[in-house]
């Protein structure tokens, strides 16, 4: 079991935008959009303050462009301002269409969070410090969030709902490195070694460990962070083969 501390920093949401989450046009529900950014705030203030936080008000959010079915949406926040108690959070959220590369800004806005005064919550609040950089060379960080419906009798993560926040992650790292439509051909192993409870933060790291004629394997690795001590752990890991296919689903070069 890997255990260290985390920096703070810039903190991002990747996600896929499914039909489910689109209205009658297609596009992403305004509703999901602020959600993820809300989520992204939460977890970027968290990891600065470590307190809980609460969103007390954000700023008057303006939809530039929208996001679409089957496109990639990218919230990124970052702590702008620290006082006493509260903080500040910057927040843009980016479509990006996944073969092409194309990406727009839909939004952006700051969101206002308050630390819940109690026996683990110390103010005032860390100064800002340099931010780390968001993305590393041939590195994907996603980070997520652990909620109860996720969570087994034992409160902790369920095994399958892991495996899909990993699936998600090989998918978005191989389709971002061949930019071609990429779907998953099999995983050789599948390494879980500790729990990850509600509440807790998941960054999935994501590594491209070599590139064939028409297929890529993907490592990604699962890391478990409590929000109010800044402890990770690697809870699983795993190997995923992806594939580029054409339009009659059979495999075709990587460009």
């Amino acid at each position: 079991m890997n255990l260290t501390k985390a920096g703070t920093g810039v903190v991002q949401l990747i996600d896929m935008v499914f039909p489910g989450d689109t209205n009658h046009h297609g596009t992403l529900f305004g509703g999901v959009a602020l959600a993820h950014m809300d989520k992204v705030a939460f977890l970027a203030a968290a990891r600065h303050g470590r307190a809980p936080f609460v969103t007390a008000s954000c700023e008057k959010i303006d939809f530039a462009a929208p996001a679409r079915a089957g496109e990639i949406v990218e919230a990124t926040g970052r702590v702008v301002r620290v006082g006493n108690s509260s903080l500040d959070v910057e927040v843009e959220l980016v479509a990006e269409v996944p073969v092409s590369g194309e990406r727009r800004l839909c939004t952006r806005g700051r969101f206002t969070l308050v630390a819940v005064k109690g026996p683990e919550t110390r103010l005032p609040l860390p100064p800002l410090s340099p931010v780390s950089p968001v993305s590393e060379e041939g590195v994907l960080r996603m980070a997520e969030m652990v909620f109860p419906p996720q969570t087994n009798h034992y409160g902790t993560l369920y095994g399958g709902d892991a495996l899909k926040m990993m699936g998600k992650a090989a998918f978005i790292a191989a389709t971002r490195h061949a930019r071609a439509v990429m779907v998953m051909a099999g995983s050789d192993r599948i390494d879980f070694t500790a729990p990850i409870h509600e509440g807790e933060m998941v960054e999935l790291v994501s590594r491209i460990e070599w590139t064939g004629r028409s297929s890529t394997r993907v490592n990604v690795e699962l890391w478990a962070e409590n929000l109010l001590t800044g402890h990770r752990c690697r809870s699983a890991s795993a190997s995923f083969a992806m594939v580029a296919v054409g339009r009659d689903g059979r495999p075709e070069p990587i460009v």
